[in-house]
């Protein structure tokens, strides 16, 4: 399993800004190892967040996502207090959600 994903959901106004450090190593499937041999694809595909577990968006990834993504939206009508829950699904079938509250 992977490590948790990093989250903060802070108030900006009337919307809550959140950050998401997600820990996954992202592979290609182009890349070759020492012995000359294709490492396999492993990537995030799907990504999905809920405030208080209602879909806010839902996002296909492929393999051109970085190592570690990072990714960054605004929430509105959210409140301090709120759920915010990020899920991810990767290509072996590997699942990771973790919640931040929004403050």
């Amino acid at each position: 399993m992977a490590d948790p994903m990093k989250i903060r959901a802070q108030m900006a106004g009337d919307k809550a800004t959140v950050r998401v450090l997600m820990s996954h190593e992202m592979e290609t499937g182009q890349r070759k190892d020492a012995a000359g041999k294709n490492i396999p694809a492993w990537y995030i595909q799907q990504v999905t967040a809920q405030l208080n577990g209602k879909p806010v968006f839902n996002a296909y990834w492929g393999p051109a996502v970085a190592k570690n993504p990072f990714m960054q939206f605004n929430i509105r009508g959210a409140k301090v207090g709120d759920k915010v829950s990020i899920s991810w699904v990767d290509n072996k079938g590997e699942k990771r959600t973790d919640e931040a509250t929004v403050s």
